[in-house]
Order: C-alpha cells, then sequence, then structure tokens
C-alpha cells in the first residue's frame, strides 16, 4: 500500500516540507461504541499501558485514535441540526469536535452522505476524496483508507491512515506517476511486479479522479 512517503512526494513544493495534514489539540479518550461506559474503556486503555510497560519499559506506548477523543454526550430525543465529526489520524487530529452539516467519505460501497441522524453504521473507507460541508464552505482531503465510525447520536470519528488537504497536491506529480505505473505495468515480467505496479495506478487514478471532481 501507498502511504505517507507517497503522498508527501506529490504535495506542492511550498507545503511539502510541512507535512501532511493540519495541526489539532490532544483530546482525551473515549470508546467508539455508543454503549460502551467510558471507565470500562478507560480499564481496558490502563490495562494496555501497564503490560506495555513491561514489555518495553524504555519505550513510550503507541498512541491509538482513543487518546485524541472527547466523551460522547447521550443519544439526543431530536435529531440535531449539526454533525459532530471527529478525524483523526495516527499521528495528529485533523479535525476535533467539530460542528458540520455533512461528510462525504469515500466509502468502499461508493460515496456515502453522512448527515445528522444518519443511523449506525461502520464504513471502511477506500482511496478517494473526503469533503466536509459547513454552510457554503467545503474543506476536501484525499484520503488513501481507514474507517468511518457512524454513531446514532449524530457523532461521527474518521480514522484514515493517511490524509492531506486536496488543495495541497501537485497535479503534474499525480499525472507523472500515473504514467509511471503504467508503464512499469506494461513492461512487468513477474506477478509481483504486476501487482505493485496496479497498486501504483489504482492509487494514483483516485487521486487524479479527486482533483478532478
Amino acid at each position: 500500500m501507498l502511504g505517507r512517503r507517497a503522498l508527501c512526494s506529490l504535495l506542492r513544493p511550498s507545503v511539502a516540507s510541512v507535512g501532511v495534514g493540519g495541526s489539532g489539540a490532544v483530546a482525551g479518550r473515549r470508546g467508539f461504541a455508543d454503549n460502551t461506559p467510558a471507565t470500562a474503556t478507560d480499564a481496558a486503555h490502563q490495562d494496555f499501558i501497564t503490560a506495555w510497560k513491561k514489555v518495553a519499559p524504555n519505550m513510550e506506548p503507541p498512541k491509538t485514535p482513543l487518546t485524541f477523543m472527547k466523551p460522547r454526550p447521550a443519544v439526543p430525543g431530536s435529531i440535531p441540526t449539526k454533525l459532530t465529526i471527529n478525524f483523526v489520524l495516527p499521528y495528529q487530529v485533523e479535525l476535533s469536535s467539530k460542528e458540520v452539516d455533512m461528510v462525504i467519505v469515500p466509502a468502499t460501497t461508493g460515496q456515502m452522505g453522512i448527515l445528522p441522524g444518519h443511523v449506525a453504521t461502520i464504513a471502511e473507507l477506500k482511496p478517494g476524496l473526503l469533503s466536509v460541508h459547513e454552510g457554503s464552505d467545503v474543506n476536501k482531503y484525499f484520503v488513501s483508507s481507514g474507517f468511518a465510525f457512524i454513531h446514532a447520536n449524530s457523532y461521527t470519528d474518521i480514522i484514515a491512515v493517511e490524509a492531506v488537504p486536496l488543495d495541497r497536491i501537485d497535479r503534474e506529480q499525480v499525472q507523472k506517476g500515473l504514467a509511471e505505473y503504467t508503464q512499469k505495468l506494461s513492461s512487468a515480467s513477474t506477478d509481483l511486479e504486476r501487482a505493485e505496479a496496479q497498486i501504483g495506478i489504482e492509487f494514483h487514478s483516485s487521486l487524479n479522479a479527486s482533483l478532478s471532481g
């Protein structure tokens, strides 16, 4: 799978050194399931930390999506007017408890629009365009993969393996990469070479489609 290094190579020169994604404050922990008590989640997290320190006492334990999230309120009696989203990457928070009108995610089943009151769902994400709609403002990101956890209380947690704002991607580099992997596929002589070339083509084709959308 092409990850952060591949995305960084496609960023515009003026922002490539900044890194992928935005910045945000680190928030507290919480569980994914709507009915999971916070105390149970905290206890499980503490058990993991204790076990980690026994195995690797000189290494800091890894951060998980739970590290970046605040406690959710109970399911409301009526549908809220706003959708609250948390959008996190393994290394930072992109959006934290952000109230928006709608989010469209690239689910493996197709583009999925998420509005307030959406039925509880877990959607796997594929490489593609993720857009956050707030009034007339639309912020677009390219995501490589991940999951969207849609909760019954109009909260949605989006956990992406990698993501980058769409306006940071260099279209010329995307076209160049697509041409290179297309050439590699035509000259591939082994199954491994063909598989690597096909992954590159799919990745760059998804990027190209996102830029054109």
